[in-house]
């Protein structure tokens, strides 16, 4: 949900709490925040802080996509992937260098087969911390998914150097099934043989 969405909610909710209460039900729980982005008794919130809790929303959906995924669950994953994806966009709109919330972009895109804008917020998210061993490994995961075996190789290297023990074996696992599968890709490249169609010069020619 975007955070203007969530504004929009807060207003409908206070406006239609007198009402409600007349009709004999519960009163509306009291929102965590006014109109004006200000916590109850606290300062202001900033940038920062609302892309922080966008990014903690898409943390939340993506644990739950994945969920879904390990129990078949494939069309209800995708709706939490694409909603995980929307609230870390609006997160990292509200604040261009929070490369935690660039990695997610990257997460979320990569696992709707956006693979265009995955990799654009992996290079966002690397960018800014080159030493991120989390993004090189999911890089590195992607490049796998497209085949690009070279620049997957590329992010363990980066990942060997910065002793990413976990990252190492994940990503060496995921490259080691794909070439698994794909055993012609070790296959070394055909010698090239001398073209033998063109007849030989008679004998004495030219002399």
């Amino acid at each position: 949900m975007h955070a203007r969405h969530a504004v929009a909610l807060v207003l409908i909710a206070a406006l239609a709490a007198p009402a409600f209460a007349s009709m004999g039900g519960s009163p509306a729980p009291e929102p965590a925040s006014n109109p004006q982005g200000e916590i109850k008794g606290s300062t202001p919130i900033t940038p920062r802080q609302q892309a922080e809790q966008l990014y903690g929303g898409a943390y939340d959906d993506v644990a739950k996509a994945n969920l879904d995924v390990a129990n078949g669950k494939g069309k209800n994953a995708q709706k939490k992937f694409k909603r995980a994806l929307d609230r870390a966009l609006d997160a990292v709109a509200l604040d261009t260098t929070y490369f935690e919330a660039w990695n997610l972009v990257g997460f979320a895109a990569r696992k709707l087969a956006d693979y265009p804008r995955s990799l654009a917020a992996y290079g966002a998210c690397l960018r800014l911390q080159p030493g991120y061993a989390a993004a090189r490994e999911y890089l590195g995961e992607a490049y796998v998914e497209l085949g690009r075996i070279r620049e997957a190789r590329e992010q363990l290297a980066w990942l060997e150097r910065l002793s990413a023990a976990d990252q190492v074996k994940t990503l060496s696992a995921r490259i080691n099934e794909w070439q698994a599968a794909h055993p012609d890709s070790l296959a070394p490249a055909p010698v090239a043989q001398p073209d033998t169609s063109a007849k030989a010069p008679a004998s004495g020619s030219g002399n």
